[in-house]
């Protein structure tokens, strides 16, 4: 989880913001530590859209394969990928896993399809006021979730496409609990089948139980006699 601080909001904030007053952090009855301002939320989504909207327009022969490296603790590998692409994908996939449907539809229409907001306001049904404060709402939303996301977030920018590796180990579920003695299950076979079955049929220890076999047929080869020829 990212731990939000007034070194990593001060440069987002608005400086005419009611507020934060320019600090990029708040207090609250909820979080008396302090939390990120709106003002802050919004300036990082809208800084992931220009870069969305930048890795979509550009010329597609501008982009370019890069090295990276794959983490996983001491046993590193090289891999190539396409970062623009990747981000547009990221941006997408995230937006359309955190919004809900309503939010979703305004999302598309607003942000993807470039609609203004009289096209939405008349789409969606919603006056001028409506459209905006529902318009922030996802640009705050949206901005949480592209810093706090893990183990990759999309922002800060630098971070995605400076290809930075972090060494988290990822973490294996527990152990299931061992079974008690009770329930542990029996090496196979527990008793021979032969005594089971002389159990079964009452016979005791002194009856012999002879397994059934299918009779097995021994062909023998014929040899080949030549006859023997009569003298003329």
């Amino acid at each position: 989880m990212t731990t939000w601080s007034r070194s990593n909001t001060l440069a987002l904030a608005h400086p005419k913001c009611t507020q934060c007053h320019g600090l990029g952090m708040r207090r609250t009855q909820k979080h008396k530590e302090g939390r990120a301002c709106n003002c802050v939320l919004r300036a990082i989504f809208r800084a992931c859209y220009n870069r969305f909207r930048y890795c979509l327009e550009k010329e597609k022969h501008i982009s370019h394969a890069t090295l990276d490296i794959s983490p996983g603790g001491s046993d590193r590998r090289f891999h190539w990928g396409r970062k623009d692409e990747e981000y547009v994908a990221d941006f997408f996939l995230v937006s359309r896993r955190t919004l809900t449907e309503a939010e979703w539809k305004l999302f598309r229409f607003h942000f993807l399809l470039g609609a203004n907001w009289r096209l939405c306001a008349a789409r969606l049904g919603v006056d001028r006021g409506t459209f905006f404060h529902a318009v922030y709402r996802v640009e705050q939303k949206l901005g949480k979730v592209f810093m706090e996301l893990r183990p990759y977030a999309l922002f800060p920018l630098d971070e995605y496409f400076g290809g930075t590796v972090r060494n988290e180990e990822p973490v294996s579920p527990p152990d299931p609990d061992p079974l008690p003695e009770a329930a542990m299950p029996l090496p196979f076979p527990a008793r021979p089948a032969a005594t089971l079955l002389r159990e079964e049929l009452g016979g005791g220890a002194a009856r012999s139980v002879v397994p059934i076999r299918p009779p097995v047929t021994v062909k023998r080869p014929v040899a080949n006699v030549v006859p023997e020829r009569k003298a003329a």
